[in-house]
């Protein structure tokens, strides 16, 4: 499953009058753990940005769901509120859910939140819509991933054939990513044998 990350990326850009500035821009992206997503702002902007940059921060964020048009490409962040009734029928509890939507004003991004969640089945507010510095945002790309091998086990899979390309996937959020030798491995899995 996906997860929308914020990344932050600092890098030297250059600006319209051809100096140079020091900045900070956030993107948005998907993907399943941490790690994917670093590897992935990697892979997205290695091309687009000339020099050097790095990640200084990355940051799960909650997007219900994301309405892009093609015609604009500023981003806003539009709180959604509703009443979602409970199981037993007698409570009602306010639920509030984030979504972006890229418009050219404040009045257009609400016209088109408006427009895109016509079809609910229960009447929302719309408390509060601000300006997302989100510069840019990449979807799931499979294609991406299959290429730079972040595809997840197949079902019935069995985790040594994976081993013995080199590849080793550990639990997501852990920082014991970096098992490149399968002498390693095997280290690890001949001291657990040995004590049993």
């Amino acid at each position: 499953m996906n997860n929308w990350f914020t990344v932050k990326v600092k890098y030297t850009k250059q600006l319209d009058n051809g100096t140079l500035k020091r900045v900070s821009e956030p993107y948005l992206l998907a993907a399943m753990t941490f790690t994917d997503a670093e590897a992935r702002i990697y892979e997205e902007l290695g091309t687009v940005i000339r020099g050097e940059f790095t990640v200084t921060g990355i940051a799960r964020t909650e997007i219900h769901d994301i309405f892009a048009y093609d015609d604009e490409d500023v981003w806003y962040k539009c709180k959604v509120t509703y009443e979602n009734m409970e199981v037993d029928g007698e409570k009602a509890k306010r639920v509030a859910q984030n979504f972006l939507v890229s418009a050219a004003s404040v009045k257009q991004a609400y016209d088109r939140i408006k427009e895109s969640l016509h079809g609910l089945m229960v009447d929302f507010d719309i408390p509060s819509i601000i300006v997302s510095p989100i510069v840019e945002i990449f979807p799931y790309n499979e294609e991406l991933d299959k290429e730079i091998s972040r595809t997840p086990l197949a079902e019935g899979e069995e985790f040594e054939a994976v081993v013995s390309k080199g590849v080793v996937f550990s639990a997501s959020e852990t920082d014991d990513d970096d098992y490149d030798d399968e002498s390693e491995v095997s280290e690890v899995e001949d001291s657990f044998d040995s004590e049993d």
